[in-house]
C-alpha cells in the first residue's frame, strides 16, 4: 500500500468573522433621537438572523469593537448575511478592522490510514473510478455521523477567542514534507491535549486554504476565558505546535445581545 500524502478532510458550514470598529466621532455627532432610530434599525436587521447561525461579541482591546461570527451552509448564504448587515443604518458608523473566511473542517488523519489499508486489501487502485466511488461512499457515512460537528450552531458560551494559524513551510522546518505517518502521530498527540479541555472549552476548527491569508482558523468558546490561556499554553508544548505552528492575531470578545448593544452604543 502506498502511504497517503494528503489527509482526507470533511467540510461543513462556511464561516465569516467580521471585526468592526465604531466610528465614535461620527456617532457622537448624532442627536439622541437619531441614535435611537439607528439602533432600532440595527435591532431589526440583527433580529432577522438566527442566533444559532450569527453571534455578536463585544471585543477587548484595540483590534476592534464588535465581532460578528456567521455560520452558513453555503457561501451564497454567507455573502447574503454580509450584505444584510451592510445595508443597515448602523453600518455607516462602523468600519472593517479585519475579517476571516473559512469552512468548518474535520481532519481525518487516522481514518485516512484506515481507508487506504482497507481499500488496498479490497484490491482497489488509487486514482481509479472504483477507488473514487468507494471513497465517496465511505466519506458520505462519516459526513452523516459527524453532521453535528460539521454544521454546528453558535456555541452558547459567554466568551470567544479566535485566531488563524499556519503550519511552517520553511527550508528548515516544513510540515508538508514530513512522512504521513509521522504527521498523523503528532496530530494524534496534539488532539489528545485538546480533549483534556473538552469540559471547559468548545473548539471549532475551520480550513481557510484558498479562502484567506492563513491555513486554518480556530474558534474557542468558554464560560471562563482563563481556559483559553490554559489550553493554548499547554498545546504549545506539544511537538506539532512547538516546532511547526505559526499563529496569527488573537481576538477575544464577550457575547453581546441586542439589549447590551443598545447599552454600549447609547
Amino acid at each position: 500500500m502506498a502511504a497517503p500524502i494528503v489527509p482526507l478532510t470533511l467540510e461543513g458550514s462556511y464561516m465569516l468573522h467580521q471585526m468592526m470598529r465604531v466610528r465614535w466621532s461620527d456617532w457622537r455627532r448624532l442627536d439622541p433621537e437619531t441614535q435611537t432610530q439607528v439602533l432600532e434599525d440595527a435591532a431589526g436587521t440583527l433580529g432577522l438572523f438566527n442566533p444559532e447561525q450569527t453571534g455578536m461579541y463585544s471585543m477587548l482591546g484595540h483590534k476592534g469593537d464588535l465581532l460578528f461570527v456567521h455560520f452558513r451552509k453555503t457561501l451564497e448564504e454567507l455573502n447574503e448575511a454580509q450584505w444584510q448587515l451592510a445595508k443597515s443604518k448602523l453600518w455607516q458608523f462602523l468600519e472593517p478592522a479585519s475579517s476571516y473566511t473559512s469552512v468548518v473542517e474535520l481532519g481525518l488523519y487516522e481514518s485516512t490510514q484506515r481507508i487506504y489499508r482497507l481499500f488496498t486489501e479490497r484490491g482497489l487502485e488509487p486514482d481509479t473510478p472504483e477507488w473514487a466511488a468507494a471513497l465517496e461512499e465511505e466519506l458520505g457515512r462519516q459526513r452523516t455521523a459527524m453532521a453535528p460537528r460539521l454544521f454546528p450552531t453558535i456555541p452558547p458560551q459567554k466568551y470567544i477567542c479566535f485566531y488563524p494559524m499556519d503550519r511552517k513551510r520553511g527550508e528548515d522546518k516544513n510540515w508538508y514534507t514530513i512522512p504521513f505517518a509521522e504527521r498523523a502521530r503528532m496530530m494524534h498527540e496534539h488532539g489528545m491535549v485538546g480533549r483534556k479541555y473538552a469540559d471547559y472549552v468548545r473548539q471549532i476548527i475551520s480550513g481557510s486554504i484558498g479562502f484567506d491569508d492563513w491555513e486554518w482558523g480556530v474558534d474557542l468558546f468558554a464560560e471562563d476565558p482563563v481556559w483559553f490561556k490554559k489550553l493554548i499554553y499547554e498545546m504549545r508544548f506539544d511537538e506539532v505546535s512547538a516546532v511547526y505552528a505559526l499563529f496569527g492575531t488573537f481576538y477575544i470578545g464577550v457575547r453581546t445581545g441586542l439589549p447590551q448593544l443598545v447599552q454600549l452604543m447609547a
